[in-house]
């Protein structure tokens, strides 16, 4: 049975969906995962992943191009010779423009959580978004998408990456296995969901006065910003990393401070408590850290709440910059007790 799973969107969505990936990895012969280029870094990541397919999906990406007959041809050649697919959404999107897809490439038989009528597009129909149902977390809501396709979850339902991950020790001066050092991340995709950046550079001398030791990550983009929130007391590896890279240093870390976006979720595939700077234009029940001990801090009923705002629509963005360095410091502290 070769399955192909569907996951369109961004890192940490890609990571999310790690459990249900190996659900159905479980019992397929090969597995292949269908993805945006916002997520490739992280599906090639995954365990239970035999191939990754790339395709950028016009009605999913944040900044599509135009329709093009033929990419959709291209994504149908793809898509070709697969039995079953199970095409994995958040509440806000439909999985029917790529089922339509699928269809015609032959795929036999597919799933997908959908409100809308799905015709002949849909083989399994879940219904998990029922009004009065609350917020599923994103992993859960795809493990009940594989489990209704007969993939029952595994027993492991926390996110995983694949191991062994690439020796940092080098950069972070701390072996592999060990864990030694705060973890700062202060990038996010999403400008409404960033904690002001004079926020996080407060924030790194208070962790270093505690004596942690900082090291601040982000991509070749946050370059300027991870050497203004390092500055003299902590250590800028900001585009230094690939992905995998970044999660063998959030591996070595006592706990990660960061936002609402994919390496928040990459600290939880591998087990490092996350202090989650966590704005509400998204629910946090859904889309928090999953797995590991967290501290959410940021005002969840603010202003902004539910809007999906890329932009943070309120004057002066108080839902994270009434979130101060002490606050954050206070929270590592007790994850750190936690964990010990």
């Amino acid at each position: 049975m070769r399955v192909l799973l569907a996951r369109m969107d961004n890192l940490g969505d890609v990571l999310l969906a790690g459990p249900a990936v190996r659900a159905v990895a479980a019992r397929a012969d090969e597995v292949a995962l269908l993805c945006g280029p916002r997520g490739r870094a992280a599906a090639d990541l995954l365990p239970g992943v035999d191939r990754v397919l790339e395709w950028c999906a016009p009605w999913i990406d944040p900044d599509p191009g135009p329709v093009d007959p033929a990419e959709i041809a291209r994504l149908a050649r793809m898509a070709a010779g697969y039995d079953r697919a199970l095409i994995f959404t958040s509440f806000h999107q439909s999985p029917l423009p790529l089922a339509l897809v699928l269809r015609m490439a032959g795929v036999g038989w597919i799933g997908g959580i959908s409100a809308d009528y799905p015709g002949s597009l849909l083989d399994l129909r879940l219904r998990a978004d029922e009004p009065g149902r609350g917020d599923i977390p994103e992993t859960e809501r795809m493990l009940a998408l594989a489990a209704a396709a007969g993939f029952p979850s595994p027993a492991d339902t926390r996110l995983r990456v694949r191991e062994p991950l690439p020796d940092m020790s080098a950069l972070t001066g701390t072996p592999p296995g060990e864990r030694g050092y705060v973890v700062v991340h202060p990038g996010t995709s999403v400008p409404a969901r960033a904690w002001p950046a004079e926020r996080c550079a407060e924030a790194v001398p208070l962790l270093a006065g505690a004596g942690h030791r900082v090291l601040v990550t982000g991509d070749r983009q946050e370059k300027d910003l991870t050497a203004r929130v390092a500055d003299d007391a902590g250590v800028d590896l900001g585009g230094r990393t690939s992905l995998a890279e970044l999660a063998a240093v959030l591996a070595g870390a006592r706990v990660v401070v960061a936002g609402n976006t994919g390496p928040a979720h990459l600290a939880a595939a591998v087990g490092t408590p996350v202090v989650s700077l966590f704005a509400p234009t998204v629910p946090a029940a859904r889309w928090a850290p999953y797995g590991v001990p967290t501290v959410l801090l940021g005002d969840q009923d603010a202003p902004c709440k539910g809007t999906r705002a890329r932009v943070c629509p309120v004057p002066g963005h108080p839902c994270l910059s009434s979130v101060t360095g002490r606050h954050v410091v206070a929270a590592v502290e007790h994850l750190m007790g936690v964990a010990a």
